[in-house]
């Protein structure tokens, strides 16, 4: 039995559900992809020979990359289709999360001459703009689109107008993930969701054209255009000062995330915060020196400011400015538009999940065209075990049945090893926990949620011990 996602684990495994429809001009290769689907999906940490098994299938996944009509679009179009499908399915508001991450593929030096310029610009690989559709509920419902973008490298002598008008320009990702998304079925709403790195006036004027709706959290602070900006007793000229100067519509404790020491952030403990939160309308002026390809006039919106009251002695104050496009008038509406950029950090746990669960830049392809299918492939992968994890993390986890998302013999075979009970009912985060158990999780309070790593690790020895109970059942049929 391959591994199951979907309701009650029944009837249809991984690799048709999510590639079965997969157009790769012979019906072979599409069945190929699918049995390559499962047992990914069965093994999907370690190296690509570690998630095969042996040769003659390992043989087979090469072959297939070879051939011309496999492509990365041709790979996750059955998936990101589906996505969409579903999101079209849930009737209401879908996010669809946008953000890129940078794909490294230095240690293949045949590589070098084919892709573009990563990190501090010595190394190779891509940027991978990844769209990831979920529910206000934090339900994952799929990728929606994936760019692959080679980073190109400007002449010294390019000029400002060519540099916009060149197609490779690095800051038309996020109209182009839009793009690829799709448009919004009539009666539901699709709102785009992102970091300050898609707060550009050329992303904004372009979600205005296409009608699109859109929560993004500010970079820039951007001149206004008129003289009616009065938050509270003064006009305004430029918009940060607009928008700390905004009424306090309410407060409202929120969960900070813990955040990890990089370069350019501190180390963050998770804590509540007690924010205030306040909205309120604005009229951006377009940039006097064109920035991107965008109209000249001003773009209507409306801006949120979320702010920590009195954070901990040593800590920085949460602030988040938010842009949307939805009217946002009330403190509830202010709260809703701050849920929704809340669930922003799951794009960056796919990336997680991608990278150190899936191993997807640990491959060794020597051709940019064969290695460009397997990232959609594993991207995928890690999509759908975020699933998994985030169904895990949710209110209603301890309470909804394991066998709604995964096959009745893993949850008894789990049950078996963790409570020496198969027929013990597990609920999702019960499952998710012991599957992190035996991937070598403590399961300690002060543990925290398991990673990635351990529960890839857990996964493999369940996926073993299902094989064994599968193997002896039929003996017994013999």
């Amino acid at each position: 039995m391959d591994v199951v996602i979907g309701k009650n684990g029944k009837d249809v495994s991984f690799g048709p559900l999510h590639f079965g429809s997969a157009c790769l001009g012979d019906a072979r290769r599409t069945k190929r992809l699918v049995k390559i689907a499962d047992q990914i999906m069965a093994h999907p940490g370690g190296s690509l020979p570690h998630k095969m098994r042996n040769w003659t299938e390992l043989t087979g996944l090469y072959r297939l990359v070879s051939a011309e009509q496999v492509t990365h679009q041709a790979v996750i179009q059955a998936h990101c289709q589906r996505t969409r499908e579903l999101a079209e399915q849930v009737g209401g508001v879908v996010l669809r999360i946008h953000d890129t991450t940078e794909l490294d593929y230095t240690h293949v030096p045949a590589l070098h001459e084919q892709l573009g310029q990563v990190g501090d610009g010595s190394g190779f690989g891509y940027l991978c703009h990844n769209t990831l559709a979920v529910t206000p509920q934090r339900e994952v419902l799929g990728l929606c689109s994936q760019i692959l973008h080679k980073r190109r490298d400007v002449p010294k002598d390019e000029t400002g107008p060519q540099k916009r008008e060149h197609p490779q320009r690095e800051s038309r990702l996020w109209p182009a993930g839009v793009q690829a998304s799709g448009a919004t079925p009539e009666g539901c709403l699709w709102v785009d969701v992102a970091d300050r790195g898609a707060d550009t006036f050329e992303f904004l004027d372009d979600m205005h054209q296409q009608d699109a709706r859109y929560v993004i959290r500010c970079a820039h602070d951007r001149a206004l255009a008129g003289e009616d900006h009065v938050a509270t007793d003064r006009i305004h000229h430029h918009l940060l000062d607009y928008t700390r100067d905004l009424p306090a519509l309410g407060e409202r404790t929120v969960e900070v995330r813990r955040q990890q020491k990089t370069r350019r952030k501190p180390l963050r403990k998770p804590r509540q915060a007690v924010v205030r939160v306040a909205a309120g309308p604005v009229s951006i002026a377009a940039p006097h020196v064109a920035c991107g390809q965008h109209q000249s006039q001003p773009l209507d919106l409306w801006v949120v400011h979320v702010h920590e009251v009195s954070p901990p002695p040593g800590e920085e104050a949460l602030e988040w400015i938010l842009l949307t496009n939805l009217a946002t008038e009330t403190f509830e509406q202010a709260c809703q538009r701050m849920d929704w950029y809340s669930c922003r950090p799951m794009v960056e746990e796919l990336h997680k999940g991608m990278k150190t669960g899936c191993g997807i830049e640990s491959m060794q392809f020597e051709h940019a065209e064969r290695l460009e299918p397997m990232i959609g492939l594993l991207s995928v992968v890690a999509a759908v075990l975020l699933q998994l994890r985030e169904a895990a993390r949710g209110k209603e986890a301890d309470r909804t049945p394991a066998t709604e998302l995964l096959p009745p013999l893993f949850v008894k075979v789990l049950s078996g090893w963790r409570y020496k009970d198969p027929e013990r009912p597990m609920s999702v985060y019960e499952f998710c926990m012991a599957l992190a158990r035996l991937g070598g999780h403590l399961n300690r309070k002060g543990d925290g949620f398991p990673g990635w790593l351990t529960l890839w690790r857990g996964w493999e020895d369940l996926r073993l011990m299902v094989m064994g109970v599968e193997a002896m059942r039929r003996r017994e049929c013999v």
